[in-house]
Order: C-alpha cells, then structure tokens, then sequence
C-alpha cells in the first residue's frame, strides 16, 4: 500500500477548475423518486396507553427522497439536472412536484396509479424513534418506459451524464436499464448507477456503480468484509462478475474504495469529523461523483470530490446537501493533511 497526498492527485487550482465546470454540465438522473418526512418533537413521558415514549411535535419538514435527493444535490452545487421519475396521484405527489418547482428542478413525471412512495421519520430531539414507510410495488409498465424514451430522444443529446438511481421500488427496470445502455453505447456519455442488489446483472458495460459495504456483499454472499485487503478481494470479484468499467463501494466510518481497473485500487480515507445522520449519504456520492466526472473530472478526482462531499453531509440531520461553497472550504481544510491509499 503507497500512501499519496491529496494534493498531489487534485490541487486547489485543478478543484476549482472542475466545480467552476459545473454551472455548464447537465446530468439526466432516472430512478425511484421518494417523498422523504420527517416529525420532530421531545420526549418527556411514556404513553399511559402502552409503553411507548409520546412525542409532542415542534416541527415537521418535507424533502426530496431517493432520485429526487440526488437531483438536489446536483442542483445545490450549481449544476442542472433533470429528473425522470414516477409519482402517485394523490397529496404526496402534488408535494413533490411543489418542491421540484420550488427548487427550479425540471422534471418529467409519470403519474402511477400507486400511493407516491413517502418514508416519515419521526425523530426524538436527534434521536431517530421510528420510521415510517408507505409504498406499493409494481414495475413500470411498457407504456410508460415508451413515454420515457420519447423523453430521452428529446433531451439526451444535451447532456453530459446520466445517473441511475435504484431504490428497488419498481421504476428502474431491466428493460429501461437496457435503453440507457443503448444510449450510452451510441453516445459515450456517462452512465453511473446506485445500485440494488436484486439488479445488478442488468449494470454490465456502465460507468461506474456505487454500493455500499453491505451491498457489495450481499450480492457476492458473503460477510461484510473488515479489512482493506478484503474488500479489495471483494471488489475485484465483483468488477469481473458486473463488466463495469469503474466500481466505487461506499465504506461509511471507512471512506470508500475505487477500483479504477483490476490493477489500481485506492482507498480513500473519510473526512467526515462526526457522523450525525447517514440519511441520503448514497445520494451525495453518487450525485457529486457523476457531477464532477461529466464535468471533465478524472475518475479519481471524482471519487475525492464526492468523498469530500459525503464527509459534510452525514454532519447534518436530515436528508442532507451541500453547496459549492461548503465544499470549497471543507476542500482546502483537508488538502494539506489528508491522504489516498494505492493498493
């Protein structure tokens, strides 16, 4: 293992130059669009009634969950995404498209006739008690992956990456996977995926995909590995098993590790100072890694970027973004002291 210092893989001027990059580049992202909730109040006394704790609400919020998240962060880092997603025909739905047009997000939505999928988590001071979900699970039907590629004929050409984001609630499906592959074999854009387990056949020949630690396990069936010759081990079998060109696992408290080919493994060490909430931690990485590369990024400079990223998101509570600004500063904090691993 060689250890390397950030600034000699992406200096401040080579940073710079990429986020300035991102006011110009557009990024499709396609996938489970969820309505994130969450009720958050005290605790003071046990419910006469059962012994659960009774929470008195002081506040509730409402935000863009699973795909919607990771427009957003897109979004607040100055870049342009367009989101391709489903939504029920009901109250919840009607609040994720206020919330897209509040934040000047554009969209093209496919009303189901299913209930919008929405988590609520109720949260005790910063203490999660319980999360609620509400969803109804069906593929999306042929018709509407037609109505999809209408969508996609219009718009493809004009931008520079696509992101699939797969919450396994049933939009992203292999036939529509299979589309974006076809565009990506035609136009050499970027094609990067947050994968589910139950689907990583169908990413052969994408960019890159970005499980986590579990993930990555649970499709090769084995225990979480802890050590980082182990992973390493772990995701060498599974670029050979996928066919991906570049395959990025998220490690939490650990970072992450790039496998940038068979013969080029960095580990790259979190810079998170506290984790406060990993909500909507997947979301950042996968939307700043595509953001960056779209914007002329090397696969490794990505990968630190959106590691950087990642580090200030699970510092707040909620589902969580960061902003160019955020980033710049956390970015030259870290560029003197941290290091990357080459294994």
């Amino acid at each position: 293992m060689k250890k390397v210092a950030l600034k000699k893989i992406i200096d401040k001027k080579r940073f710079d130059e990429i986020t300035g990059r991102y006011s110009k580049t557009r990024v499709i992202i396609a996938g489970d669009l969820i309505l994130d909730r969450f009720v958050y109040g005290s605790v003071s006394r046990i419910s006469p009634e059962a012994p659960v704790p009774v929470l008195l609400v002081q506040k509730e919020d409402v935000m863009l969950g699973g795909a919607g998240n990771v427009a957003f962060n897109i979004k607040t880092l100055g870049g342009n995404p367009f989101l391709i997603a489903a939504i029920g025909s009901d109250s919840d739905g009607k609040i994720l498209k206020n919330i897209l047009e509040d934040q000047s997000i554009d969209s093209f939505l496919i009303e189901r006739d299913i209930p919008t999928t929405t988590k609520t988590r109720i949260i005790a001071r910063t203490q999660q008690v319980v999360r609620i979900d509400r969803e109804e699970i069906k593929k999306l039907k042929d018709g509407d992956i037609v109505e999809v590629k209408r969508v996609l004929d219009d718009i493809y050409k004009n931008y520079h990456g696509v992101i699939i984001s797969d919450y396994s609630k049933g939009f992203i499906t292999k036939k529509l996977i299979s589309i974006f592959l076809t565009y990506k074999k035609k136009y050499g854009k970027v094609l990067t995926v947050d994968p589910k387990v139950e689907h990583f056949p169908y990413y052969k020949n994408v960019t890159c995909i970005t499980p986590n630690r579990a993930e990555a396990s649970e499709v090769m069936h084995i225990k979480e590995p802890e050590s980082l010759d182990d992973i390493r081990k772990l995701g060498i079998r599974i670029k050979r098993r996928i066919g991906c060109e570049h395959l990025l696992i998220t490690l939490g408290k650990d970072g992450m590790m790039l496998f940038e080919n068979y013969d080029k493994v960095i580990h790259i060490p979190t810079v998170a100072k506290e984790v406060f909430d990993v909500t909507g931690a997947g979301d950042t990485v996968i939307a700043v890694f595509t953001l960056s590369l779209s914007a002329g990024a090397s696969v490794i400079e990505s990968a630190i970027i959106s590691n950087i990223a990642a580090g200030i998101t699970v510092a707040k509570l909620g589902t969580a973004s960061t902003n160019q600004n955020e980033l710049k500063e956390t970015f030259r904090e870290v560029l003197e002291k941290e290091f990357v691993n080459i294994i």
